[in-house]
């Protein structure tokens, strides 16, 4: 819990069509029962999504004080927030308090019925995807619906911190920032070139100081077409129809 002592969520300030507003505004009903997860198809992509996760762990931490702690009768306990790595593992989110190290999930196929089956293995109910168009993406029924029946609520985002035709506006802290880039420098997924454009890039959101990032809220069934722009069926995905082929050839 390297951020419990060192932040809160009022060092946080959001936007929503450019109205001060809180983060129940941008996910309804949030409550301590809720579990982010975030897509990242590229490297560091996961902190453009960072002023969100970070102040929503805050608003997490919230639920369960003054018991916070390592102390007899104390509740010593991580968000879950999930980070889903698809091809290969993108980056190190440990200081951003992504842990433990299960919750950064690796998705080898860039398949998406293999991207949401993790979604839903983990029971993710507010979901951020990189702002891609929209494919026309191939899942089992079963998948699909599940996830429309559970999660709640998405937001597009970008690696780089700003999305087009925003409508949601998160500034962050000095704190949250000195996590990240921590993140960023024990990542060792990430080469020194790689490391110090990441750092750039955050440097050049600062407005006044302090990183600001946008997002664009999105509906549940975009959301789901936008886990990649890979159209086909993988490997495992194609297994399953193979399955469900033979076992509509047997009632036959």
């Amino acid at each position: 819990m390297h951020t419990v002592n060192t932040m809160s969520y009022q060092d946080f300030d959001f936007e929503v069509n450019g109205q001060k507003a809180l983060l129940e505004d941008i996910f309804p009903g949030f409550n301590e029962y809720d579990r982010i997860g975030v897509v990242v198809r590229e490297v560091g992509g996961g902190i453009g999504a960072s002023a969100l996760l970070m102040s929503a762990l805050t608003r997490f931490y919230d639920f369960f004080r003054p018991n916070l702690g390592t102390e007899p009768g104390q509740q010593f306990i991580y968000p879950e927030f999930f980070v889903f790595h698809v091809g290969k593992k993108h980056m190190s989110h440990y200081w951003m308090d992504i842990w433990p190290p299960h919750k950064e999930v690796l998705i080898e196929e860039d398949d998406p019925e293999q991207i949401l089956e993790a979604i839903n293995d983990r029971g993710i109910t507010r979901l951020l995807v990189e702002d891609i168009n929209p494919s026309h993406p191939i899942f089992l029924r079963e998948t699909f619906n599940a996830a429309k029946h559970r999660i709640v609520s998405a937001l597009a985002y970008s690696p780089t911190g700003r999305v087009e035709n925003s409508d949601v506006k998160i500034t962050s802290c000095e704190a949250a920032e000195k996590n990240v880039v921590g993140s960023i420098r024990i990542s060792e997924e990430l080469s020194k070139e790689a490391l110090d454009q990441l750092e750039e890039r955050r440097e050049s959101l600062k407005v006044n100081g302090r990183v600001t990032e946008t997002y664009r809220q999105i509906g549940v069934v975009e959301a789901l077409h936008m886990l990649t722009e890979n159209t086909e069926p993988g490997e495992t995905t194609r297994s399953y129809f193979a399955l469900l082929e033979m076992e509509e050839e047997m009632e036959v």
